[in-house]
């Protein structure tokens, strides 16, 4: 099940994490004995949205509302030394006909003694809070990598080495891969390291990312090459729980100009009894420092020398910068990133069994100081409620707002960035079978 790989990835974690990520699929990689599994998983999702991604006058086209599907079917094999899954998945909006059915996860996992293996093909990475490198679940289609993962676990250690290579076609001649295909990225080499015991109330991680990016330049292919660098720490001393993240960019932006950007984070929970909690936090993610194109009627473009805006890359943000996916999820203006200040409190509320009720309320700020513009981007309010019908069925329905200023419209280049409304109701069935040897 997919509480249970995920307290394995995760030992720091509590129940109350596993049940925030509910919503996300079934996992069957730490059933017991031999045999074989097979999964079902339904998820379909109806979405009212309101303002802020369209140059349109909202009035003029009125509220939109889609309906969202998704379907996963997994078999699992497990064996004392040998795992192999296969997931095909379909995914798409009601109304635009059959999707097409692609591959999510295939991948075989070969284990050896005291603690080592190797696990190859497609699947999910999620490390650490998964600001970085996440499963992304919220997400209808989900990202999974190509990769070789070579990897060590025990003792209170865990060392991983990623290793990806990603090509178009299978040529004769040349080397090209552009951001078409299922990866966005040429190559990648990652080493992640985290340590924590069960009796431990500290639990640090330490991540490392080498990816190469390719365009073309005068019609040859080139690959630039950017890498990150940082750790998280989690401290949680029974009912508090501190958490915090550092991370660094370096080398060379796809486009060719030199990168350095950083974020920051701090996280703090405080759960006195199991049926409640608070949380608060603050992220600090850097931003470029002009304009790319400069605002309506200004003339000239202002060309950076240097690219300081953060980029999270493939983490979970659904999970950090608010519900309605406004930052690191839809883009500014030409591609300018002025970066984002995320000031956050939030609880959580389980009056019965089943029942989660969860609240955040969000001040957004820009990182970087823009000539004649505020800091301050807006503010929103996040609402959910999850609902286990049974075992297998789960209900969730949540509401968001945000207030922006003008500041958000001028980044945005949208009219009605000051009122945004965004509603969900959301049905997930997970179904499992276990087939073992006799």
């Amino acid at each position: 099940m997919y509480d249970n790989n995920f307290l394995y990835l995760h030992p720091d974690k509590t129940d109350t994490d596993v049940q925030r990520y509910r919503h996300k699929a079934c996992r069957q990689e730490d059933y017991a004995g031999q045999g074989f599994t097979v999964g079902f998983q339904s998820l379909t999702r109806g979405e009212l949205r309101y303002g802020g991604f369209s140059e349109l006058d909202p009035s003029d086209e009125g509220h939109a509302h889609f309906v969202l599907g998704r379907y996963r079917l997994t078999a699992d094999y497990n064996h004392s030394w040998l795992e192999a899954r296969a997931t095909l998945q379909q995914s798409g909006t009601w109304g635009m006909g059959a999707a097409g059915l692609s591959l999510y996860e295939g991948w075989v996992k070969l284990n050896a003694p005291k603690g080592w293996y190797a696990k190859i093909g497609r699947q999910v990475l999620a490390y650490d809070d998964e600001r970085i490198i996440g499963s992304n679940d919220w997400s209808m289609t989900a990202p999974t990598h190509d990769v070789l993962k070579l990897a060590y676990e025990g003792g209170g250690h865990k060392v991983h080495l990623l290793l990806a290579y990603n090509q178009n076609p299978e040529n004769m001649e040349g080397f090209t891969y552009y951001s078409d295909g299922n990866q966005p990225y040429k190559s990648m080499q990652t080493l992640w390291y985290h340590y924590n015991t069960p009796k431990s109330v500290f639990g640090a991680s330490m991540l490392f990312m080498n990816i190469g990016m390719q365009d073309e330049v005068n019609k040859v292919p080139k690959v630039r090459y950017q890498q990150l660098a940082g750790g998280y720490l989690t401290l949680n001393p029974g009912w508090l729980k501190a958490e915090g993240s550092f991370y660094y960019q370096f080398g060379e932006e796809e486009n060719g100009l030199p990168l350095s950007a950083y974020m920051g984070s701090v996280r703090l929970t405080v759960q006195p009894r199991s049926s409640y909690s608070f949380q608060g936090g603050y992220d600090y993610l850097s931003g470029d420092k002009y304009f790319a194109v400069p605002p309506r009627g200004s003339l000239g473009v202002v060309r950076h020398d240097t690219v300081r805006g953060f980029n999270p890359i493939y983490g979970s943000h659904h999970e950090f910068y608010g519900a309605m996916d406004f930052y690191y999820m839809s883009a500014y203006v030409r591609g300018f990133t002025p970066g984002l200040q995320n000031a956050w409190l939030g609880g959580s509320f389980s009056p019965v069994k089943g029942l989660d009720i969860k609240m955040a309320a969000h001040y957004y700020a820009m990182a970087t100081t823009l000539p004649k513009v505020e800091k301050t981007l807006g503010y929103a309010a996040d609402f959910s409620v999850t609902y286990a019908l049974m075992k297998d069925i789960n209900i969730e329905c949540g509401y968001s707002y945000m207030h922006g200023t003008e500041t958000m419209e001028l980044l945005k280049r949208v009219s009605d960035s000051q009122r945004l409304h965004w509603a969900y109701l959301m049905l997930l069935i997970n179904l499992n079978q276990q087939f073992t040897n006799s």
